[in-house]
């Protein structure tokens, strides 16, 4: 908002992914590039060094002395693939192994570590995980695990 205001655009790439808070789960955009963001003008005569004094801008990436330019056909390919949902991260990729000891990072089962089972879909595994003394199966959301 600070650089449109100073007659500069500026494009956040930016992706949908799930969170949890409080037993809801909810889709947010996140960064692509967290702390970067693609930023120019239209205008080949505007200087570049008021953008160092923008509010929420900490640097300008460099090559030398001069701001690093990338390719309009780049930023218009990257914001095509976003459009498209190709960087989304709704459905996350199973990188366990069945038989793997994972760390329970979410939910009742918190911190206790269990052996991967089974790999239900992309949202759900089965976790054999030690209660009370007994091995008992918990069906889990994927993304609250990780490898122990």
């Amino acid at each position: 908002e600070h650089l449109l205001r100073q007659g500069y655009f500026a494009y956040l790439p930016r992706y949908r992914t799930w969170v949890s808070h409080a037993r809801r789960r909810q889709t947010v955009l996140r960064p692509l590039f967290p702390r970067y963001l693609f930023a120019g003008t239209d205008r080949a005569s505007m200087r570049w060094r008021p953008i160092l004094s923008t509010f929420g801008v900490a640097d300008v990436v460099r090559a030398g002395d001069e701001p690093a330019t990338v390719p309009s056909k780049i930023v218009a390919t990257i914001r095509a693939r976003e459009e498209a949902g190709d960087f989304d991260r709704l459905h996350p990729q199973h990188s366990l192994r069945l038989g793997e000891l994972v760390r329970v990072t979410a939910g009742a089962f918190e911190d206790m570590v269990g052996m991967l089972v089974e790999l239900r879909d992309q949202d759900r595994i089965v976790v054999l995980l030690e209660l009370l003394g007994r091995a008992v199966r918990a069906q889990l959301r994927a993304e609250a695990v990780e490898a122990a």
